[in-house]
């Protein structure tokens, strides 16, 4: 057997510091790593309001039924709140609803979405449960798909929230839908419509912005999802029960970007490595890109371990892994992988 370990301490951008804001709750996340940035009570359980419909969103989307036509219930028609005004026995196309309830937050468009997709209000918070507890979301429950105040066991936490938001951004026709600024629907009975999106942010107050969902009721005051680009860094800010929250998610979101620089650290080391004998061979099946500050960068230490059977190299299973760490503190493991090459390790070892 053979253990080799290796260490690289790189450099380069920035410094960060602590922010206050108006909201109860409320997490920064940086979208390709999943790091947290900020957390302001990010644990706790709550009412999230609209912002459940991202959740709604992300299961009619995936649900491959976009193009097909809905009947709209009496159900659908009398949901009170926010509403795109839909009559029941009329028709109208499945995606035309997923942009009505996130641009305008229509609450009647998120029964019909659940109705049809997943046969019953019943049916479809089953499949949101079911794709909160796949995604991790340990702390969440979903009653119903619009997030009106009319069941107890219905919250989530701002933490929760950006695991789904992070999970539903990877998507291409949701990404899309969440990012529109306006969108035009028309049919016979309806006539045309402009929906504007509801999502301030989104609509020209920060330049910088991809995204989002917006959210209210009395009981869990106002809710926001919103996300951000900039210079390679995505970002994902959620906060609940903040009066300023417009003004919160911008402020954190030039704070990331004015102090974080995303760092490509796994495929820079491997790109050293292989510049020395017994690890030419080595190779990661995804590139980490990761936030640091200044700071940070000047604390960086990326460990590779390796353990390796020569009699028995599988390019399939990991021989080791690239152990990421900000001063003492571990903060990714990489898993790392060899091609297999016929060599003699007693050439390599004394």
């Amino acid at each position: 057997m053979c253990s080799i370990i290796l260490c690289l301490i790189p450099i380069i951008a920035k410094t960060n510091h602590a922010h206050a804001l108006s909201a109860e709750s409320a997490i920064l996340m940086e979208q390709e790593s999943g790091r947290i940035l900020f957390e302001k009570d990010a644990y706790s359980k709550k009412r999230i309001a609209s912002i459940t419909k991202i959740m709604t969103a992300i299961i009619a989307v995936e649900s491959g039924k976009l193009d097909e036509l809905v009947n709209i219930s009496e159900n659908a028609e009398g949901v009170e709140g926010s509403s795109l005004y839909l009559k029941a026995g009329t028709k109208v196309k499945l995606e035309d609803l997923v942009y009505g309830m996130m641009l305008r937050s229509g609450n009647d468009a998120a029964v019909a979405i659940a109705e049809h997709v997943g046969g019953s209000l019943d049916g479809f918070c089953k499949l949101m449960n079911e794709k909160a507890k796949e995604l991790g979301m340990e702390s969440t429950y979903f009653s119903n798909p619009h997030g009106l105040d009319d069941h107890e066991k219905h919250y989530s936490t701002a933490y929760d929230m950006a695991l789904l938001t992070r999970y539903a951004y990877n998507n291409p026709i949701y990404k899309k839908i969440a990012g529109t600024k306006e969108y035009k629907f028309s049919s016979k009975k309806y006539g045309d419509q402009y929906w504007r999106n509801k999502n301030r942010l989104v609509t020209g107050m920060y330049q910088y912005s991809t995204g989002g969902k917006t959210g209210y009721t009395i009981r869990a005051k106002r809710t926001l999802v919103s996300t951000a680009n900039k210079d390679g860094m995505d970002l994902i800010a959620v906060t609940l029960n903040d009066p300023h929250d417009w003004r919160d998610h911008i402020s954190l979101f030039n704070n990331a970007f004015n102090n974080y620089e995303m760092v490509d650290i796994v495929t820079s080391q491997l790109s050293r490595e292989k510049k020395q004998p017994f690890t030419e061979n080595l190779y990661v099946k995804e590139s980490i890109r990761f936030p640091l500050t200044k700071a940070e960068k000047e604390q960086l230490r990326v460990d590779l371990n390796i353990n390796v059977n020569e009699e028995h190299i599988d390019p399939h299973e990991p021989v080791g892994n690239f152990l990421i760490k900000i001063g003492k503190k571990e903060v990714k493991s990489v898993p790392v992988f060899m091609k297999y090459v016929p060599f003699d390790m007693n050439h390599y070892i004394d």
